[in-house]
């Protein structure tokens, strides 16, 4: 079975941009750096960690992608709205 996404070459300098403890979480990362073209390496640790290494020239723009899924709610969540401060017009 072919292996999903481009795997970079392991002679290549890799560097560490993700790990976790939970398999799905590095997955859904690789699945991210995957679609945006990043070619990544998902390896397990001792079989307790998962890494995620991708080209040491595509190092910052994966940092910077995994930040800024962290930072954006996905489409599962929903939006905290404070309407406190919404009252009714006096009519």
């Amino acid at each position: 079975m072919p292996p999903t996404g481009r795997v970079p070459d392991p002679n290549e300098k890799l560097v560490k941009v993700f790990d976790s403890e939970q398999e799905s979480e590095a997955l859904v990362v690789k699945g991210l750096l995957d679609s945006a073209g990043i070619d990544s390496d998902l390896t397990s640790v001792d079989a307790v960690q998962d890494m995620i290494l991708v080209r040491q020239e595509d190092a910052d723009r994966a940092r910077q992608l995994i930040e800024e899924s962290r930072q954006s709610p996905s489409d599962d969540e929903t939006s905290e709205i404070d309407i406190s401060e919404d009252k009714p017009a006096a009519g």
